[in-house]
């Protein structure tokens, strides 16, 4: 059985990766400009209703939705190349944007679209068999994809509180900083994050930008770039949803796999063989260079070491012709090579899926998720930042004018506290041999207590 996604992509930097991770996606499923198919493998359509409606006349139709503040993203997406393939009933636009406003997107001007959106996510999810969740792609430092975003995600858990809401959110970079009340918004979006998605891979610009540098070697590397960077990402998490594979992973199970404690599911991702165009001939792609590489912190897409902390759990999807028996050798490998990374308390926390389809113009490839300690390192930073700002109450009369409470910002920068918290616990925890039972007390988490019972 088909289990259906219903897509979200929101704001400008929402509506440019959702618009690449559709081109990879009808690109990967054979489907013309036109939403034609036009391969000549059926495995290619076994699974294609996980992100299509088929119509009459053998067409396929993402099951996108397209929402944005302000027209001139979507009037550009609807003149691309896969512009004609997305339904003109799911763009969804406002007149006035949001101007880097997360209040303007999450209580006026985006309170004012969200039922016309949801009219056009109504529609979708009744229109599917059985629907598995939802999927948003959106920024965290703007106003539309950050306020916006969060108050669809918002109501999308409270309407379908039983399906899986995960989010592709792209978050503020250390160096790269594109509005000043970036920390506002991104503090702001967190908060909601944590409590209304199930898994959130968290990407930002910088990462990309070091990896298009520095291993893609890109002179001047483009959005684009980045962008294409991403739908590799969500094409890699994805596979097991859209192609019948050896070992098959749903968001569910991956959610099940991935979050140990309910709040701590954001992820940093990574993705394997990324070689300069000059050096592709000469890199043998077998499964322990892929599985060597994934594991690299320079092939993270989040600017966080995942070296500074330990793993809770990770996941690896390959696509391509492998045994499952080398993937699991070099697995069992990589982690008995790098033991103090990985939590000893979860006693087999890394997950694997294979798929026998390989992306286009690869042999082998490899899909790295990881729920790492190492991720408190971005709520640091947005923590500091935040507070180095709100102290002194600079730009707060944007938000309050929109009718925010400042009780939100305290609230905000008290759970990003938590979060910062919860993770250095559980990277310490273990750390005096909790089998003995002495670590439990000092970790002080009554869940492990719980975990061992």
């Amino acid at each position: 059985m088909v289990r259906e996604i219903v897509h979200i992509q929101t704001g400008q930097c929402g509506n440019q990766i959702g618009i690449a991770f559709w081109e990879t996606v009808c690109v990967e499923h054979n489907i013309n400009t036109e939403g034609n198919f036009v391969g000549e493998d059926d495995v290619l359509l076994e699974k294609i209703n996980v992100y299509f409606n088929e119509i009459q006349g053998g067409k396929y139709v993402p099951r996108a939705v397209l929402v944005d503040l302000e027209p001139a993203v979507l009037d550009s997406i609807k003149n691309s190349k896969y512009g004609h393939t997305f339904r003109p009933d799911n763009f969804v636009f406002g007149q006035s944007g949001a101007g880097n406003n997360w209040a303007k997107g999450h209580y006026t001007e985006g309170a004012e679209l969200v039922e016309q959106v949801f009219d056009v996510i109504r529609k979708e999810s009744e229109a599917v068999d059985c629907l598995q969740g939802f999927q948003l792609t959106h920024s965290l430092g703007g106003g539309t994809g950050s306020g916006m975003g969060t108050l669809l995600l918002k109501r999308v858990r409270e309407e379908y509180p039983d399906r899986i809401v995960c989010s592709y959110s792209v978050a503020p970079s250390p160096k790269v900083s594109e509005t000043i009340v970036e920390p506002y918004n991104a503090a702001l979006s967190f908060h909601q994050l944590v409590e209304n998605t199930d898994e959130c891979y968290v990407i930002d610009n910088e990462a990309l930008y070091n990896i298009c540098h520095n291993t893609l070697k890109l002179k001047s590397p483009s959005y684009g770039d980045l962008n294409h960077l991403v739908s590799t990402i969500m094409s890699g998490v994805t596979t097991c949803l859209r192609f019948p594979g050896q070992l098959n992973a749903d968001l569910r199970k991956l959610a099940v796999n991935m979050v140990p404690f309910p709040r701590l599911h954001f992820f940093m991702s990574g993705f394997a063989p990324l070689t300069s165009s000059g050096a592709k001939g000469y890199k043998a792609t077998t499964v322990a260079e892929i599985t060597n590489q994934m594991f690299d912190s320079k092939n993270m897409m989040v600017s966080c070491d995942p070296r500074h902390g330990r793993y809770l759990t990770c996941a690896a999807m390959f696509r391509g012709k492998c045994s499952t028996k080398d993937v699991d050798e070099q697995m069992l490998n990589i982690q008995s090579k790098n033991s103090a990374y990985f939590v000893e308390w979860i006693p087999s926390n890394v997950k694997t899926a294979v798929c026998n389809v390989p992306p286009p113009g690869y042999d082998l490839s490899g899909t790295f998720i990881g729920n790492s300690t190492a991720m408190q390192e971005l709520f640091k930073r947005i923590n500091e930042q935040f507070t180095s700002m709100f102290r002194r109450k600079v730009f707060l009369h944007l938000y309050t004018g929109e009718g925010m409470d400042e009780m939100e910002f305290n609230e905000a920068e008290s759970d990003i506290a938590d979060i910062i918290t919860e993770y250095q616990q559980y990277q310490e925890c273990g750390v005096d041999d909790t089998y003995e039972g002495e670590g439990e007390e000092e970790a002080g988490g009554e869940e492990e207590e719980e975990e061992y019972e």
